[in-house]
């Protein structure tokens, strides 16, 4: 009976055992097939990418046959991209690797006038390569005439040039073009006035920047039209300076100015000096200046840091007039609190087409508005079709804002 139980329970010892047998070379052999390096792309071809100032080349090739649809299992989840310079023994691989189903890469680093051969390999999930092909003429990038994904910025350019050009001719003409009045200096005249009628002086700070900074240059440019309208009403003008470049422009300007207005002899050079390159140095001495003359009007333009503010409430706390303008977006609030006017930003540098006339200086701030134009109304289109489509869901408006993104504001060219 014990012999015969032994005999029932034999068959039981040996199934795992036969299974295993079974399935042990159908394992082995897939291990193999995966161990195996997958079968290389085919047709790889590098050409001269067009449009580009020769910095680029494009490659293309054919996938793998172990990358297709067909193939069962896909073994393919890269390819790897090498170039060399003709002549050179080595490839060295690209930045940038193509995953699997791409056919196509552009190599953004290349030098003008140089000849470049390539060499893809096809990547599998164990990192095994297959063999390597490569192109059999090199290739040389060039730079091209004219650059294709930027036809949208050259119609742009075109449109914000030609606007420039047209006000020009019109202010030359004689024809007056409309500008938009600035407050503040249309306030020059009565804060200058108030002074005149008070007998006491105008205070006016060119920033504490160098002459070689564009808002020092934007200020006194202002600073030519106070001293002018200062001269015309008897007014004494102070400017004290943190540079001495500035101070010997600021002293020309004026200069200039008094002449212009027939009073040469009211010119001082002696109220236009030099205190100091420190910055709260210079705006101890500007402030003590302020408590003890306590001038009617304060004019503040150029680039100003932390000591903004207390010129601006050392000023208020006189009962000045103040007149402010400066291009630091930091510093605007302090000025728009303190001042009673503040020029912001743009405003600053429209300030020398605004107070001079020039039709030159009139119809490139004409023109600029254009292109303002043109930026405002992209940017409504791109966010009223973007809402659009997140809410819709609607393909053709999602061709419209992809449209917008990759060809009008990105490198994409004229057409999809």
């Amino acid at each position: 009976m014990q012999h015969a139980q032994a005999e029932k329970e034999q068959p039981m010892v040996r199934r795992p055992i036969l299974a295993f047998m079974l399935v042990f070379p159908l394992v082995s052999s897939a291990t193999s097939v995966l161990a195996d390096p997958p079968r290389p792309p085919a047709n790889l071809v590098a050409s001269d990418a067009k449009g580009d100032v020769g910095k680029k080349v494009d490659l293309s090739w054919d996938l793998s046959p172990d990358d297709t649809a067909e193939a069962k299992p896909r073994r393919v989840i890269a390819y790897h991209l090498f170039r060399k310079e003709a002549g050179e023994a080595e490839f060295a691989k690209l930045k940038g690797e193509p995953t699997y189903q791409s056919t196509s890469f552009t190599d953004e680093n290349c030098e003008r006038g140089k000849q470049y051969l390539y060499r893809i390999r096809a990547v599998a999930p164990g990192n095994e390569l297959s063999t390597a092909v490569e192109t059999t003429e090199a290739v040389i990038p060039e730079m091209e005439y004219f650059v294709f994904s930027r036809v949208w910025y050259g119609i742009i350019l075109l449109a914000v040039c030609g606007s420039v050009t047209f006000f020009i001719e019109v202010a030359r003409s004689g024809r007056e073009l409309k500008i938009r009045k600035i407050a503040g200096l249309e306030a020059i005249d009565e804060a200058v006035g108030r002074a005149t009628e008070m007998g006491r002086p105008c205070l006016f700070v060119p920033g504490i920047l160098d002459i070689n900074d564009i808002q020092t240059i934007a200020g006194l440019t202002v600073l030519s039209h106070v001293a002018q309208v200062a001269a015309e009403y008897d007014a004494q003008i102070e400017v004290p300076t943190c540079r001495s470049l500035v101070m010997a422009t600021a002293r020309e300007t004026v200069e200039s100015s008094y002449l212009a207005a027939g009073r040469p002899d009211a010119y001082n050079e002696d109220n236009i000096y030099y205190v100091t390159d420190e910055q709260f140095g210079y705006v101890a001495s500007v402030t003590g200046t302020m408590v003890r003359e306590e001038p009617a009007a304060c004019f503040y333009m150029g680039a100003f840091f932390a000591e903004s503010l207390i010129l601006a409430e050392t000023g208020n706390s006189i009962g000045a007039i103040q007149v402010a303008g400066t291009a630091m977006p930091s510093q605007l609030p302090f000025f728009v609190a303190a001042c009673d006017y503040t020029l912001i930003g743009e405003e600053f540098f429209a300030a020398s087409a605004y107070l001079s006339g020039e039709p030159h200086q009139l119809g490139s701030l004409k023109g600029q508005d254009v292109g303002k134009v043109i930026g405002v109304t992209l940017l409504l289109i791109g966010c009223l079709m973007a809402t659009l489509y997140s809410v819709t869901g609607n393909e053709t408006i999602g061709t419209l804002v992809s449209f917008l993104t990759n060809n009008v504001l990105g490198g994409g060219g004229f057409l999809p």
